[in-house]
């Protein structure tokens, strides 16, 4: 049976977090141009594969500070998942396991609770 660790719910909450905001971002990246800055277009065969980009206009200052704010709250968060005193109390060999689980404990309910 595998082990099963009692998070915190401050930091259950922040792994969330850290989850929904790196959703965002990954979303919000992929709908934006592939260059920050406006660039022509090109097209390179002479490599081991053909890459092609269209013409970019460019993110828009809106959508720069977007980015920059939820990379911003994303080192926040994961400086607070990582560095969070559940850690210190955990045994050394213990952690790693312990992280894999926290950062799936979304997935299931917390201890208690029915899903």
């Amino acid at each position: 049976m595998a082990k099963t660790y009692d998070f915190p719910s401050d930091l259950r909450a922040g792994q969330e977090e850290l989850h929904q905001v790196r959703a965002e971002l990954s979303a919000l990246l992929k709908r934006l141009p592939w260059s920050v800055e406006p660039l022509d277009g090109f097209s390179d065969d002479g490599g081991w594969r053909k890459v092609e980009r269209p013409a970019s206009p460019g993110w828009t200052a809106d959508e720069q500070a977007e980015v920059e704010k939820l990379r911003r709250r994303e080192h926040e968060l994961a400086v607070f998942v990582s560095g969070h005193r559940f850690w210190a109390e955990t045994g050394p060999t213990d952690r790693v396991e312990a992280r894999m689980r926290l950062k799936h404990t979304h997935e299931t309910p917390p201890p208690g609770e029915e899903a």
